[in-house]
């Protein structure tokens, strides 16, 4: 639990190490960094103001170290300190404190980053975003539906990944309005991903995914095709059969992935996954065998039996297993199957 704590005091601290204490205040830079390593593994709490002491230390390899170290420990006065240290002149420092924030793990935790939000430097914004994220802190989402609009692309990224966490419904026309017109392709695929929370199909979404399928940047167009597999909304199966010939493996790979699970739309699906056995790369070969299984259309069974020649040993295991799935499937057919089978 995150205790406040008032400021720390290094008065009568390490009296009993009076070696490493003389090391700590070394004028060597050097010296003083490896005194700091003996320091944070003895992973005594009492001796924390030291870290912090360290932390506002001349040279910056040192900060930063004392930014690392201080991971170890989520309590108010590390927060502070490192919160503070995002704002450090030296680009090391101010990551090495974002990477320990980052760490943070307890929700009440939370609010001493909140201030960090308003931060004049979009890195502080940014990287204080990042360590509420999973957090899952409800008083973020208020600053976090502002800072959507920031200038800073990478702030806009990090605020949507606030608002996923949080799952706010009243948040889905903003999040799909970022996914269709964000100016950054990491905007617009971190949107994306974000909108995979919803479960009941609305048409302004689904419109936003299909046209997502035909974005210009190729990690978008799969971000899409991955959050339709998490959605599985039949009505997107034309956009994804088509996304099955994208430009880009990946994007294909994902498509195959959700096509495979709208097994209500079998009788449609299972050509064109067929077709994709013959792509030059195993892993959307591996894919495709999948989703063809996953379907279970006796009509697959050939092309699938072919695919046991191909030169990839993973692809031919997964088509062995693909083939007894669809051979059980007709030899004891469910309701769902005799639906896909039409």
């Amino acid at each position: 639990m995150t205790t406040d704590l008032t400021e720390p005091r290094l008065d009568g601290l390490l009296d009993d190490q009076p070696a490493l204490r003389r090391r700590l205040r070394d004028p060597d830079p050097t010296v003083r960094r490896i005194a700091l390593l003996d320091l944070a593994d003895q992973e005594d709490e009492r001796l924390l103001p030291w870290l912090l002491e360290l932390l506002r230390d001349e040279s910056a390899p040192v900060r930063a170290e004392a930014g690392r170290r201080l991971a170890a420990w989520e309590r108010a006065d590390s927060i502070r300190a490192l919160v503070a240290a995002l704002d450090d002149a030296d680009a090391e420092v101010a990551e090495a404190a974002a990477e320990s924030l980052a760490e943070l793990k307890d929700p009440a935790s939370g609010p001493w980053l909140l201030p960090a939000l308003g931060s004049a430097r979009p890195f502080v914004r940014a990287r204080a975003l990042r360590s509420l994220r999973e957090l899952r802190l409800r008083a973020s989402l208020a600053p976090a539906l502002e800072l959507l609009d920031d200038a800073d692309a990478e702030v806009r990224r990090e605020a949507v990944g606030v608002v996923g966490w949080l799952k706010p419904r009243e948040a889905l026309p903003r999040l799909t309005a970022l996914a269709r017109k964000d100016p950054a392709p990491e905007v617009r695929r971190a949107a994306l991903a974000a909108l995979g929370f919803v479960e009941e199909p609305e048409a302004e979404l689904l419109a936003a995914l299909q046209a997502a399928l035909e974005d210009a940047a190729w990690s978008v167009r799969e971000e899409a095709a991955t959050t339709l597999a998490k959605l599985r909304w039949a009505d997107a199966l034309p956009a994804l059969l088509r996304a099955l010939s994208d430009a880009s493996w990946q994007v294909s790979l994902r498509a195959a992935r959700a096509v495979g699970r709208l097994q209500d739309a079998a009788g449609a699906a299972w050509p064109a996954l067929a077709a994709l056995l013959a792509h030059p790369l195993a892993n959307v070969r591996k894919e495709a065998v999948i989703a063809l299984g996953e379907l279970r259309r006796p009509e697959a069974l050939p092309a699938l039996e072919r695919v046991g020649q191909d030169a990839d040993p993973d692809v031919r295991k997964l088509a062995r297993l693909a083939i007894e799935t669809v051979r059980r499937a007709a030899a004891s057919p469910t309701d769902a199957d005799r639906a896909a089978a039409g």
